[in-house]
């Protein structure tokens, strides 16, 4: 715990949507919160949003694609509440297209957004954190559904989330006896500003409409909607949780249905 007796979460990518519904899940519980985004002006104004309204969460800005930052930011967190003992890996990005005509740079980006940092980031805190010393903590990244299964026009991100489950369940075994646990997170549709581009982006390579896709997507949903950002919150706090000691190396799906493995 930190020197005033909370427990210190780092979540990544936090400035909105998932990761956003995340920090203030995670501040309400009590928890001291360190997040980061790359946008300056957009991390001050939601570290403003919850210092009012309430939380105790301070930030710094990291492009988790470098590591650098990475290492920088982690250090901050340190040098802000002293110690690490929650890391939620959220930060990451959408994009796709078909191999034959997909840009080298673009999958590059992608996998380096969305698998490489989550190696380096949890390698920073294990170590710099202190979790290993400590012999305590939760890894926690988010995954996606397409992680399980793969996705036309989209080989990248399916590709990196894929990386991701399997990063945590590898670490999750290799933790096992140190008192970490690892686990992915693994949502479906998301209603956040992240689905309206990879709506947007379906929309064009099938000639239709955002709205077209939308309802093509909830009918392909058992629930027949969304999944909101607070749902995925919801169980990524759960997995922090004494009654959640028992659950490590897993994937696991928070979706309305949509996947069932």
């Amino acid at each position: 715990m930190s020197e005033n007796g909370k427990r210190v979460a780092v979540v990544t990518g936090a400035t909105s949507g998932i990761g956003l519904a995340i920090a203030k899940s995670l501040a309400a519980d009590g928890m001291s919160v360190y997040i980061c985004g790359r946008d300056q002006s957009k991390l001050d104004a939601t570290v403003k949003e919850l210092k009012d309204a309430g939380y105790d969460i301070d930030g710094s800005t990291c492009d988790v694609t470098k590591i650098e930052d990475i290492k920088k930011f982690v250090q901050a967190a340190v040098d802000r509440y002293g110690r690490v003992d929650i890391l939620v890996n959220n930060a990451g990005r959408s994009g796709g297209g078909l191999v034959a005509e997909h840009s080298d740079e673009l999958w590059f980006d992608i996998i380096n957004t969305n698998l490489n940092s989550v190696y380096l980031m949890t390698k920073e805190v294990l170590n710099v954190g202190g979790m290993l010393e400590r012999k305590q903590g939760h890894v926690i990244n988010i995954a996606s559904t397409s992680g399980k299964q793969g996705i036309a026009a989209g080989s990248a991100y399916s590709a990196s989330k894929h990386g991701v489950v399997g990063f945590s369940k590898s670490l999750g075994f290799e933790l096992a006896r140190s008192g970490i646990t690892v686990n992915a997170v693994c949502p479906g549709f998301v209603e956040t500003p992240l689905a309206e581009h990879v709506r947007e982006f379906f929309a064009q390579q099938r000639g239709t409409t955002p709205q077209e896709v939308l309802d093509s997507f909830n009918a392909r949903i058992p629930l027949g909607r969304y999944t909101t950002p607070d749902e995925v919150a919801g169980l990524v706090h759960y997995l922090t949780t004494p009654p959640a000691a028992a659950i490590t190396a897993q994937a696991i799906n928070v979706c309305g249905g949509l996947g069932n493995y």
